[in-house]
């Protein structure tokens, strides 16, 4: 191990958060029709995109009351589930999104405390 490496490592390390920052969000928003816990979903939703993933998001919201068959192949047993497809790990969120603290740590766009 050279006096060099640890100093790579840590512009690795720099770079990465760098990029982190720059990653697009793909996300799916599962609703059961237009009750107020998925208006509230929706709305929370989008607060949250557009303050903290301005211009780096994308999200579908399905309603599987209307497309039964997106509930069944994306195993969601509840609704509203949002589930972050992109960047990995995937990861999924039941209710209305109120707690915002917990979606942004879920999200990676806050540290664990």
């Amino acid at each position: 191990m050279t006096e060099d490496q640890p100093k790579d490592i840590a512009a690795q390390m720099e770079e990465d958060l760098a990029q982190r920052g720059e990653e697009k969000y793909l996300l799916c928003l599962y609703v059961a029709g237009t009750t107020a816990k998925s208006r509230r979903a929706i709305a929370n939703l989008k607060k949250i995109c557009e303050e903290y993933l301005p211009g780096r998001f994308d999200f579908e919201v399905i309603d599987i009351y209307q497309q039964p068959i997106f509930a069944k192949e994306g195993q969601i047993v509840a609704a509203p589930t949002l589930v972050k497809m992109l960047p990995l790990p995937v990861r999924r969120f039941i209710g209305d999104l109120s707690n915002k603290e917990r979606i942004l740590v879920g999200l990676d766009l806050r540290p664990q405390e």
